[in-house]
């Protein structure tokens, strides 16, 4: 120790500087940043036993039978769950708002209730609400059922559209989260490889086609295996949709331009689209503000136009049944659909 070497003045006021520890202002951001994600996630939690309260993951697994109560903290909670609860106003789900939080009662539960489960808070000023993002809680729970491996459907076969701009899936979705499930055509019989890029498998969400192609149109199924036999799911045929988005494609005809007094006429108005887009139509008629009585009837279905496209055609029918002279002029028909609308008309003239 005696032969170290005299200390230069000044040089202890070095250490002091190093021990100054700057790194920990990084470390203090990423915890406040996992704390903000934590937060959101706060407000929803499940009432266990003799009244604690776990927070929730984002999945969980309870088996078909149970009951489960879940608590969203606020006083003004809107709830999201799966639709099957709502499609037959099931009485064994439950919704109330107390002072405090919102609670969600689900007794007696069944595979079919297999989905997410969802909550947040909106914030009104007036008639107008929002949803807080920062007070959101969700989480998707399995009901698991050895006897249904699959979650039911009110089905036994669904039309599944293969947009090609668009993934799209095939919702054969499991009630047990390690079940194996893989994918099969009917005709010919195989079965199609996932291959976890252009076809995934999401047991939450089913098989998922990145890129859907008219070479996967068809018939297939799902198979899952876990601790038994293998279960077999409904069918599915894929449909390969290829038909330019935008204001309906529409157009109208008339059964004859000219009638004669007491004459039946029609007028058509046809719309190719979508198989999955929904049309609405409106008519503006001759005799339209005096109450003259016309009949108007809208049907759709679905068309192959060939190489596996195919097409919705959607059409309304207006009937004069007792052609007079009121009814004389331009009949007007209006399409919409979530892209916007398109107006036609034709005229119709005495003899």
């Amino acid at each position: 120790a005696k032969s170290k070497r005299p200390k230069e003045p000044g040089e202890n006021k070095i250490k002091p500087v190093n021990k100054k520890v700057k790194p920990k202002t990084p470390k203090m951001k990423e915890r406040e940043s996992v704390d903000s994600s934590l937060k959101s996630q706060s407000i929803l939690t499940q009432v266990m036993d003799k009244g604690n309260f776990q927070k929730l993951a984002a999945t969980l697994s309870l088996a078909a039978g149970q009951s489960i109560e879940l608590r969203c903290k606020g006083n003004n909670v809107t709830w999201n769950y799966p639709s099957y609860l709502d499609t037959f106003k099931d009485s064994r789900l439950s919704i109330k708002q107390l002072d405090r939080y919102s609670q969600l009662m689900l007794v007696n539960s069944t595979a079919a209730d297999t989905g997410e489960y969802s909550c947040w808070l909106q914030l009104c000023n007036g008639n107008k609400c929002r949803k807080d993002e920062t007070k959101t809680g969700s989480t998707y729970i399995f009901f698991t059922d050895k006897e249904e491996l699959f979650v039911p459907t009110p089905s036994y076969f669904e039309i599944v559209y293969l947009n090609p701009d668009k993934p799209a899936v095939i919702p054969c979705r499991v009630t047990t989260p390690s079940a194996k499930v893989t994918l099969h055509r009917e005709f010919p019989a195989e079965e199609i490889e996932t291959d976890g890029t252009d076809i995934i498998y999401d047991a939450k969400k089913g098989f998922v086609f990145q890129h859907p192609t008219s070479d996967h149109k068809g018939i297939v199924y799902c198979k899952a295996e876990s601790q038994g036999a293998p279960q077999i799911s409904i069918k599915y045929h894929l449909l390969y949709v290829e038909v330019p988005k935008g204001p309906p494609s529409t157009t109208i005809a008339v059964s004859s331009s000219r009638a004669g007094l007491s004459d039946r006429v029609r007028v058509i108005c046809t719309v190719l689209g979508e198989p999955d887009v929904d049309v609405n139509f409106r008519w503006q008629y001759p005799g339209q503000e005096s109450g003259r009585p016309v009949i108007t009837q809208n049907f759709w279905r679905l068309i192959n136009r060939g190489i596996g496209h195919t097409t919705r055609i959607s059409k309304s029918v207006l009937l004069v049944e007792d052609f007079e002279d009121i009814n004389v002029g331009n009949y007007v028909c209006i399409a919409q659909n979530l892209q916007g609308e398109t107006t036609v008309a034709t005229k119709v003239e005495l003899k």
